[in-house]
């Protein structure tokens, strides 16, 4: 990232902030979730739903909200950051991973910090666990955020995994596609690679599943930003975070998210009537805009905004709508 792009980040965030209280929360399963809370704690409370599954917040995500304004709650889904177990562990096991639990630590999160209602905010796969959750439990949700959104249709998966997105990245593509081939040979025609990618992963051989955690993850990596950012490529490519990011992912995606096909956008009617805003990417690759555009059409109530800008959060365009919306929705 240039000098020039970072002052332009930086234009738009509000200044760093530490947490004034973290914790663990238990969730069942074996599974315990890191929390903090920053900003005001007699503040609107809000909670930032990330991305992936299975990327984690970070220090840069409390900054997408006045402090003195909001509670600002993150947290580390399961698998994932801060939370435990991590899916990088050799005996990792996802079983107990899925949407449902999502929705269900998301309602236990709200409950263990006394907030009676908050405001969700989330990006990529938040968006999508961000829908599921208040279509599960709108009277605890007073307004939505919603960034690149994704809402894990066929199409969707398709576009990005099995070869419509390589079209563009096609240096990329053939990385991604390199531990497949080495695997299973040349691919043939109607070859799926989020199932290909699952035997990898999901090896027990480190020689098999590191590699193929790195590939997967710097693909999404390498194709999130509009201009292409070395140091968001050199972050993804920790072997760690890339293989829990991976496994987590694939995990949800061979399951199509345990959404039927099309219910985010069909689920609407549930949340019409809250306060939301929509930002999306015109060029975002993983999560293409047409997804939005289904998404504003299903909910013309929403407040839809399309940039120029590509998916990630970092991108100045996107980060500027979103501190509007929750500058906004502050007041």
């Amino acid at each position: 990232m240039t000098t020039t792009e970072r002052r332009g980040i930086e234009a738009t965030l509000y200044p760093g902030l530490e947490p004034y209280a973290t914790g663990r929360l238990e969730v069942g399963d074996g599974h315990s979730l890191y929390w903090e809370e920053c900003g005001n704690p007699a503040g609107k409370p809000v909670v930032f739903v990330h991305g992936g599954p299975g990327g984690g917040c970070s220090p840069l995500h409390r900054r997408l909200f006045d402090p003195a304004r909001y509670r600002i709650v993150l947290y580390d889904q399961r698998g994932c950051g801060r939370s435990t177990p991590h899916a990088s562990a050799p005996d990792a096991d996802l079983s107990s991973n899925t949407t449902g639990h999502l929705v269900a630590d998301l309602e236990r999160l709200r409950s263990a910090r006394g907030i009676e209602r908050w405001q969700v905010f989330g990006g990529s796969w938040g968006s999508a666990l961000a829908l599921a959750y208040a279509q599960a439990h709108p009277s605890a949700v007073t307004e939505l955020v919603l960034r690149g959104i994704f809402t894990l249709r066929r199409s969707e998966l398709d576009w990005y995994y099995n070869g419509g997105a390589g079209n563009l990245a096609p240096e990329w593509w053939e990385r991604f596609e390199a531990p497949l081939i080495r695997a299973f040979g040349a691919l043939p025609a109607g070859f799926d690679r989020i199932a290909g990618y699952h035997r990898l992963l999901f090896d027990p051989d480190p020689a098999v599943h590191r590699p193929a955690g790195v590939a997967w993850t710097t693909w999404e990596a390498a194709t999130s930003t509009l201009e292409y950012s070395q140091q968001l490529v050199d972050e993804f490519s920790d072997p760690d975070f890339a293989l829990a990011f991976a496994r987590i992912e694939n995990h949800y995606f061979v399951h199509g998210g345990w959404f039927t096909e099309g219910q985010l956008i069909a689920g609407v009617d549930a949340i019409r009537s809250i306060p939301a805003v929509i930002v999306q990417g015109r060029y975002d690759l993983p999560c293409p805009a047409v997804t939005a555009w289904d998404l504003h059409r299903a909910w013309p109530e929403a407040d839809f905004r399309l940039v120029q800008a590509g998916h990630a959060v970092t991108e100045p365009a996107i980060r500027a709508e979103l501190i509007k919306a929750t500058d906004a929705f502050a007041s």
